[in-house]
C-alpha cells in the first residue's frame, strides 16, 4: 500500500507543528518532530526542485551553465553560507563554505550540477527541462499529474521527471532543504562545511580538475563525502566505499587496404570482422572471465571481504529480471563480487555498412571500442600494456597509428590499439573511522544500517581530486537505483527525495569522533 499524506486536513498536524517549534533543540539525535516537518514543507521542496530542473544544464552550452552557477550562489547564500564562482574554464566551479569553529575537523561535499545531454524527441513529455510529476496508472504506466497535487497528498512513489532531476540535482535539493531545517531550528553544524559543486563532471570534470593546484588550499578538508549516485535497489540509505576506475582505447583490425567486391575476393582476401572477432574471443571466456595473463593479479578476496559483499541485500533474480539475462558472467559468486574484480568490455563495434547501405564487399577494416573498469587493485597503464601484449602474442603486428603501404604488404596480421587518458579507482575501508562516522550517523537516524557497499561499479571522475587532497572519500548516493540516469525520461522519486533530506541532517548534525 501506498502512503499517503492529506495535506489540507492536517489541523491536529498543524497544531502539533506549532507546539514541536516552540521546543528547544541541541542536537539532531534530540529532534524528533522532523519528519512532522517534512509533512508541511515537501510542497515547497518540490516546487523549488522543479525550478532548479527547469534551468537547462548541458555544460556544452557554457551560458546556461553560468545560469546555475548563479542560481546555486543566491540559493547557498540565503541560508548562511560564504559562496564563491571560481573560473574554470568556459564553465566556472562553484564553492560554498561554512565555518563553524576552527577547532573542528573540515569535510567537503562534492556536487555536480551539470547533466547528460538531451534528445527531446526521445522523452515522453513536452521537453526534458520543462519538468513534469507523474504517477503509475492501474495499467503501470506513467502519466502526467497537475503539480497542485502535491498541496493535498504525498505519494512517496510519485516522480518528478526531468533531465538532472536525479542527477545530480536532486542531491542538492536535498542538501538545501537539510540547511533549511538547521537554520529554522538554530541547529549547530557538528563541522566546517565546504561544498563544492563540479560543473563539468558529465564531460570529465576537466575544468575542476585543472584547478587542483590553484585552489588546493580552498579545497583542503579532512573528509570528502560524494553526494552522487543511485542508492542500493531497496532505497534503503546506502554508503559506498570506492568506486571503479576506467581506462579505454580502440582497436582496429585490418583487411584489404580498401573494400573489396564480395564475390571477386571473398575467400581470398582475408575479412578483418572474422579476425577481430577471434581475437576478441581469445580475451575472454565463454562463462565471461577475462583469460588476458594477469589480468586479475594481486585480486584477493578474504572471508571477511565477502561477508561484507554478501551482506548487502541483492536479489539476484530481480536483477537478472531487470536487465533480462537468465545467467550472469561468473567472474565473482554474486554481484557485488563481481565489481571487485577489472573487467573488460566492448563498447561499441563497427564495419562496413548495415542496413539499407549494406553492400557486398569484404571490408577493409573492423573497429572496436575497449573500456576496461579498474579497482584500487589495478592501474590503467598496466591492465592496457597487458591488453598489448595479448594482441601481440595472436600474432598480431602491433601499432598506434595506420599502416603504411610497406607494412601492409610485410604483415599478415595488423593491429592498431589507441589508448585514451584514464582514471584510477578508490576506496575507504569500511571499518575506517570515516566508515564507522558515516555508519553511525545513518544508523541513529533511520534505526538500522544503512546498506554498506564495499565499491560501486561506475566511475567518478574526481578520484584525481581525492588523490590531490590525500582524504579519506565515500559516496553518498541517495536518489533511487532506476531513475534513467544518462538516458531519456530521467526521474527523481519522492521517497528519495525525503529520505535524501534526512541523511544530510544526519551527516550535517552527527560530530566526527576524534582519530
Amino acid at each position: 500500500m501506498q502512503r499517503k499524506i492529506n495535506f489540507s486536513s492536517s489541523i491536529t498536524a498543524l497544531f502539533l507543528l506549532a507546539n514541536f517549534l516552540c521546543q528547544p533543540f541541541s542536537t539532531f539525535s534530540q529532534i524528533k518532530g522532523l519528519d512532522l516537518w517534512l509533512d508541511q514543507e515537501m510542497p515547497k521542496v518540490i516546487d523549488r526542485h522543479r525550478a532548479f530542473v527547469s534551468l537547462p544544464n548541458d555544460a556544452h552550452f557554457p551560458e546556461d551553465m553560468v545560469k546555475n552557477a548563479e542560481w546555486l550562489k543566491q540559493e547557498f547564500e540565503q541560508r548562511g553560507l560564504k559562496v564563491d564562482i571560481l573560473e574554470a574554464g568556459p564553465v566556472p566551479v562553484v564553492l560554498a563554505e561554512k565555518k563553524v569553529d576552527a577547532a573542528l575537523p573540515t569535510v567537503l561535499f562534492y556536487f555536480h550540477y551539470d547533466g547528460q545531454p538531451v534528445a527531446p524527441s526521445k522523452w515522453d513529455q513536452k521537453h526534458p527541462f520543462t519538468p513534469v510529476l507523474k504517477m503509475k496508472n492501474e495499467e503501470e504506466q506513467w502519466e502526467i499529474i497537475d503539480w497542485s497535487k502535491i498541496e493535498e497528498d504525498f505519494d512517496p512513489d510519485w516522480r518528478i521527471f526531468g533531465r538532472a532531476a536525479a542527477d545530480d540535482k536532486g542531491p542538492i535539493s536535498m542538501m538545501l532543504t537539510a540547511f533549511d531545517f538547521i537554520n529554522t531550528h538554530d541547529l549547530p553544524l557538528a563541522f566546517n562545511v565546504k561544498i563544492l559543486f563540479d560543473g563539468e563532471e558529465e564531460k570529465g570534470s576537466d575544468g575542476l580538475l585543472s584547478t587542483l593546484d590553484q585552489y588546493k588550499t580552498k579545497y583542503a578538508a579532512d573528509k570528502l563525502i560524494i553526494m552522487d549516485g543511485p542508492a542500493h535497489p531497496s532505497n534503503r540509505p546506502t554508503l559506498t566505499f570506492g568506486c571503479r576506475g576506467i581506462a579505454s582505447g580502440t582497436l582496429t583490425v585490418y583487411g584489404p587496404k580498401v573494400p573489396q567486391h564480395s564475390g571477386h575476393f571473398g575467400n581470398y582476401a582475408p575479412n578483418p570482422v572474422f579476425r577481430m572477432s577471434h581475437l576478441l574471443a581469445s580475451m575472454k571466456s565463454e562463462d565471461g572471465k577475462v583469460i588476458i595473463k594477469g589480468f586479475y593479479d594481486n585480486i584477493k578476496l578474504d572471508k571477511g571481504t565477502r561477508a561484507i559483499l554478501a551482506a548487502v541485500p541483492d536479489n539476484a533474480g530481480m536483477i537478472n529480471n531487470r536487465i533480462g539475462i537468465a545467467k550472469p558472467e561468473s567472474v565473482g559468486q554474486n554481484y557485488q563480487e563481481s565489481l571487485q574484480y577489472p573487467s573488460l568490455n566492448v563498447r561499441g563495434m563497427s564495419s562496413a555498412w548495415i542496413g539499407r547501405q549494406t553492400r557486398t564487399i569484404v571490408p577493409d577494416k573492423a573497429v572496436a571500442q575497449i573500456g576496461i573498469r579498474l579497482v584500487p587493485e589495478t592501474d590503467g597503464d598496466h591492465l592496457l600494456d597487458l591488453l598489448r601484449e595479448h594482441i601481440k602474442d595472436q600474432g598480431y603486428y602491433l601499432i598506434d597509428r595506420e599502416p603504411t603501404e610497406e607494412e601492409r604488404l610485410e604483415h599478415e596480421k595488423i593491429a592498431t590499439f589507441v589508448g585514451s587518458k584514464w582514471v584510477n579507482a578508490f576506496r575507504t575501508e569500511i571499518e575506517s573511522s570515516t566508515g564507522q562516522w558515516l555508519t553511525s550517523a545513518l544508523e541513529g537516524t533511520f534505526n538500522s544500517p544503512p546498506v554498506n557497499i564495499r565499491i560501486m561499479g561506475g566511475t567518478v571522475p574526481v578520484t584525481p581530486l581525492i588523490e590531490a587532497l590525500g582524504v579519506p572519500a565515500v559516496i553518498v548516493p541517495m536518489v533511487n537505483m532506476d531513475n534513467n540516469q544518462h538516458s531519456p525520461n530521467e526521474n527523481l522519486r519522492l521517497g528519495n527525495l525525503r529520505t535524501g533530506i534526512k541523511t544530510c541532517l544526519a551527516i550535517l548534525t552527527t560530530a566526527i569522533p576524534n582519530p
